[in-house]
């Protein structure tokens, strides 16, 4: 035993040398390797045939093994045997050697039979056997040492899903050195316990068994085409099991061409709400996009930059850009950039840095560019952030959306859009009770003479949008925990961003003027039970989880300032269809637009004095359900509290600027 360990200790170490030498000297080294194959092999053959040794070669025969040799050398560079590296050899590289040596073989049978060399006329038959053993096999057995060295090292997984994309991924992950499938699990029964690709395949009910036999880490979701319930169902069913659970793009992305079956991902949250989401109506998103001249403010942002990728794909006949974060700009057009010379796709773009709060500016990019739809995604989202500023937080949504839109109504704008929030209805907080009055400034500006129509689309939370919980909570289990959530009640509704933006701008083709458009967002979510489903199929567990592996609190650290337990999405129950149906318009009610007028006089002179109670007040009177707000978080307004005096701030550092210059002039 000690013996055999010491040889195979040799082999791998004479391996490992091997593999550390330059390319080309072990190309040599195999050459002259197999070139003594060819050698044994051709004197086994006539060993063989004879049934003994003693026996004697004499020149002819010595002339047709050494022409056998040179002509088997040169056949064997010439079909690339030395090209593939033999740890990764594919089938490929195995049809190559049959074809190599069947081609030496050939040489060897004519070469013995135009110089009636001495040697059985099988002599050649059996050459090809043994050459085909020793040059085949020894390749085939280095594959195998190294396959098994990688197993070793390698996660255990199961692929869920013995279709064609789970064949697909079986293949891929052969080809590495991270995962080793071990079996199959599917719901079709015709393949229950039958041999694919030389996996077994196993009932779903048997997986728990599977992953305490194999010492399973992983389970690799390989159904794509499969219907977002049956997906729920799968993941539902594999939350309580100490696995990671990862899947492979969906149908749609594959057969868009932009993923493949072998990139391996997280779950997306969309799974979990188990939403199959709604065909989009072509005509409603060409009536606004196509052939036309279309703006998106905040197109860095979550939203923005979603609905400029859903934007191009719709041919516009140019995309204006508007962010006042360089980078955030930068990013978006060479990813816009990337995306359309990659399908195809012409329009021009234009970057443009610059804030919404200059309305002189905006009206000039209206009219220089003639811009015919403008979606205003612009706006501070986060809510404690709005909170600890609120004077600028204000300015941004409200003053904002005032500049954007009465801009539009001067330039003669076709449409204009407002994204809006879930968070506007009955607000707790500034950022709500913002953006509720951004809603109320475009009501009232529909209700004058105008061109433009102005309407807002209102929706919950995004998945995976900048300050979500997703990518928090993602980040938080890769630190290892713990997980932390403000309070154990909290509910909030959730939509994929891709989703989302595919109805803001199928809804902006059906307002009216003065339109509120909801959108359908299924039923809340509890951000607990999102933690919780997060956690295990990340593979680990919770304290009161009575599996044995690494574990991952949950921790509750109360609500954030402004943040309440739950969102709605209408202020009244009068709702009507719209033909879609996922957006609902909401019918609700409104100031008049002289009303509206004098409370952003009030706001501008709250905010340019950095009056955070007065902008409170104000918000208080204009919006409904926004009647218990003080200011406690602001954190200029708290320093200079401390202080014991609020002075008066220059006009110079006013964070607004004139709001009607039409008037004062």
């Amino acid at each position: 035993m000690r013996a055999a360990s010491g040889i195979f200790g040799s082999f791998s170490g004479g391996l490992e040398k091997l593999v550390e030498l330059p390319r080309n000297i072990k190309q040599a080294c195999l050459l002259a390797l197999d070139m003594g194959f060819v050698t044994l092999a051709m004197w086994s053959a006539v060993a063989f045939r004879f049934g003994h040794l003693d026996f004697t070669l004499g020149p002819v025969e010595i002339f047709c093994a050494a022409f056998t040799v040179l002509a088997s050398a040169i056949i064997f560079l010439r079909l690339g045997l030395y090209r593939a590296v033999i740890r990764f050899m594919g089938q490929q590289a195995i049809w190559a050697v049959i074809t190599a040596v069947s081609y030496s073989s050939l040489v060897l049978g004519a070469t013995v039979f135009f110089t009636q060399a001495d040697v059985p006329r099988s002599m050649p038959f059996i050459y090809w056997g043994l050459a085909m053993l020793g040059i085949g096999g020894t390749r085939l057995s280095v594959r195998a040492y190294y396959q098994a060295k990688l197993r070793s090292l390698s996660e255990n997984v199961i692929i869920y899903g013995a279709g064609e994309s789970g064949r697909q991924l079986l293949t891929a992950l052969n080809h590495g050195d991270q995962y080793r499938p071990v079996v199959f699990v599917d719901d079709d029964q015709r393949l229950h316990h039958s041999v694919i690709n030389g996996l077994q395949v196993a009932r779903p009910e048997e997986i728990e068994q599977l992953i305490a036999e194999y010492d399973i880490t992983q389970v690799l979701l390989a159904i794509p085409s499969a219907s977002a319930d049956r997906r729920k169902e799968i993941i539902t069913s594999l939350v309580g099991l100490p696995v990671y659970v990862r899947t492979v793009p969906r149908i749609a992305a594959l057969v868009a061409g932009e993923a493949s079956v072998n990139q391996i991902q997280d779950v997306d949250l969309d799974d979990l709400l188990g939403r199959d989401p709604v065909p989009p109506h072509p005509e409603l998103i060409d009536r606004c996009i196509t052939e036309k001249v279309v703006m998106v403010t905040g197109a860095g942002g979550s939203i923005g930059s979603e609905l400029c990728r859903q934007i191009v794909k719709s041919g516009p006949r140019e995309l204006v850009l508007l962010d006042n974060s360089e980078i955030a700009l930068y990013n978006i057009e060479r990813e816009l950039r990337e995306l359309m010379e990659s399908a195809g796709l012409n329009c021009e773009l234009v970057s443009l840095l610059g804030s919404v709060q200059d309305g002189r500016r905006l009206e000039n990019v209206y009219r220089t560019y003639q811009v015919q739809t403008v979606y205003h995604a612009a706006a501070y989202k986060h809510v404690p952030m709005v909170e600890y500023n609120v004077a600028e937080g204000v300015a941004n949504n409200v003053f904002g959306t005032w500049y954007a839109a009465e801009a539009a109504r001067k330039a003669g704008v076709d449409t204009f859009v407002l994204v809006s929030t879930d968070k506007a209805v009955r607000p707790t907080n500034i950022m709500g009770a913002s953006k509720r009055f951004a809603e109320m400034l475009l009501q009232g500006l529909a209700q004058r003479e105008t061109k433009t129509r102005f309407c807002m689309v209102r929706f919950g939370n995004v998945l995976g949008s900048s300050g979500s919980v997703v990518p928090l909570f993602r980040e938080q289990i890769e630190r290892g925990g713990p997980v932390t959530v403000t309070h154990p009640e909290v509910t909030r509704y959730f939509m994929s961003i891709a989703e989302a933006a595919q109805l803001v701008l199928q809804a902006g083709a059906m307002g009216t003027g003065g339109d509120v458009f909801v959108l359908d967002m299924g039923e809340p979510v509890r951000i607990v039970d999102l933690a919780r489903r997060m956690i295990r199929l990340s593979g680990y567990e919770m304290d009161h989880d009575d599996h044995v592996g690494h574990h991952i609190d949950i921790e509750f650290i109360g609500l954030r300032p402004g943040e309440k337990l739950y969102e709605e999405l209408l202020l009244g129950s009068n709702v009507a269809g719209t033909g879609h149906p996922m957006i609902m318009r909401a019918q609700e009610e409104c100031l008049s637009f002289g009303q509206i007028h004098g409370y952003v006089a009030e706001l501008m002179r709250c905010c340019d004095a950095l009056d955070c109670a007065g902008i409170t007040a104000v918000l208080r009177k204009a919006v409904s359900g926004f009647s218990e707000q003080e200011v406690r978080h602001d954190y200029l307004w708290n320093k200079q509290a401390e202080q014991g005096a609020q002075p008066k701030v220059p006009a110079v550092t006013s964070n607004v600027k004139e709001l009607f210059p039409e008037k004062s002039s």
